[in-house]
């Protein structure tokens, strides 16, 4: 399967116990989306191999996953810092209002009061406060837009299109 069908929802961390659990850093808000997964990508040096998963459990709020024929520590240990992922028609529905970062980064960004085009989104980061769109605009300084409804007026994944207010915004 191409790498552009999958996308990443975790990496795998140490080994977890004497019988080759491994701990999961997820890289999706729903970690629960591990529960009742028979198999997923893993990658390798040479692209995605597809593992069997046997068993899932959850340590704190952290997923650990036990594959088929990883039955030792050591062997768990080869998989440490590998990416995991799944094919996009198997990711969790959103609610209404989130989005994916894969579907954000490449949007255009347009100016709410002129219709303008301000730049693309480049790059989602992750803030504790919330999200900040990092916009590529005709300048060398990138704009960066805090999501919030102060400045995000809209936005369509479909038409890949982000309506914002720059007012009280300045490049980085």
């Amino acid at each position: 399967m191409p790498s552009e069908e999958l996308v990443i929802v975790g990496r795998l961390g140490r080994p977890r116990g004497l019988c080759g659990d491994v701990y999961v850093t997820p890289a999706t808000d729903y970690p629960e989306r591990f529960h009742g997964m028979r198999e997923i990508h893993v990658s390798t040096a040479n692209g995605w191999e597809i593992m069997t998963i046997a068993e899932t459990s959850m340590i704190g709020d952290r997923p650990v996953i036990k594959f088929e024929n990883v039955d030792t520590p050591e062997a768990a240990s080869r998989l440490t810092n590998r990416n995991l992922a799944v094919p996009k028609d198997q990711l969790v529905s959103l609610p209404d209002g989130e989005y994916f970062i894969f579907d954000l980064v490449g949007c255009a960004v347009i100016e709410h009061a002129s219709g303008e085009r301000v730049g693309e989104v480049i790059e989602v980061e992750q803030c504790p406060a919330n999200d900040v769109y990092v916009v590529k605009t005709a300048s060398s300084e990138p704009l960066l837009v805090p999501v919030v409804g102060r400045y995000v007026k809209s936005i369509d994944i479909a038409a890949k299109r982000i309506v914002v207010d720059t007012s009280g915004l300045s490049n980085a």
